[in-house]
């Protein structure tokens, strides 16, 4: 499969271009996220649809990322009812100033994250190799090769199981997410597979995490 690094550079700087041609605020996103407050602003929070997983969080995840997330929603790549709600009320700007305030949302200095994540055991080395994983996320899951994919890193595991299932789900009007390079990642896999990688990434050091946040502002 010596074409998959390729496809995934050639993606990689497509997307990343497009995510930079609105560049966001922070101080002007911060006035615009009562909408995500609800939910990724309260540590635990569960979605129950289409099962019941943490909410992903979004505090230190990177800009660009958040926009293609969001952009995906918008254009139902991603397909989600509550989601694709809240973004078709976005503008491309508002996208871009929410997702500038979140990446530096949290952010505090500590101890540096290490060049490459812990491998795990046996198993779970295989299936991140079969993947082709860091290709696309990082050495650590915490720097991924482009700025328009997710840091992966202790995200919750719950969280990230149903969405590399949704890459498999075909044919769902409110339900899946539509992108050939996770598709084809994904469908590699059983969903006990899945879930095996799912709690390995949610095992390791990341940047990503929930800060309380009080609707009333």
């Amino acid at each position: 499969m010596s074409w998959f690094p390729v496809l995934l550079v050639a993606l990689a700087t497509s997307h990343s271009v497009s995510a930079q041609e609105v560049q966001g605020d922070v101080k002007a996103g911060e006035k615009k996220i009562a909408m995500c407050i609800g939910c990724h602003g309260i540590k635990g929070y569960q979605s129950s649809f289409p099962e019941v997983y943490k909410v992903p969080m979004i505090s230190g995840q990177g800009a660009a990322y958040i926009v293609s997330a969001l952009t995906a929603y918008k254009k139902g790549e991603r397909k989600h009812p509550t989601m694709r709600g809240i973004v078709d009320n976005l503008s491309e700007k508002d996208m871009a100033d929410v997702a500038a305030y979140y990446e530096i949302h949290g952010k505090a200095e500590g101890a540096p994250l290490p060049a490459k994540a812990p491998e795990g055991n046996a198993r779970v080395a295989e299936l991140v190799t079969k993947g082709a994983c860091t290709s696309c996320h990082g050495e650590n899951f915490s720097q991924p090769v482009s700025p328009a994919f997710p840091k992966v890193a202790g995200q919750h595991a719950d969280y990230l199981f149903v969405a590399l299932k949704s890459y498999k789900t075909e044919g769902h009007a409110t339900w899946g997410r539509s992108n050939g390079v996770m598709a084809g990642v994904a469908k590699q896999f059983t969903n006990a597979e899945l879930k095996e990688m799912a709690v390995y990434l949610s095992s390791l050091p990341g940047e990503l995490k929930t800060v309380k946040q009080s609707i009333f502002r």
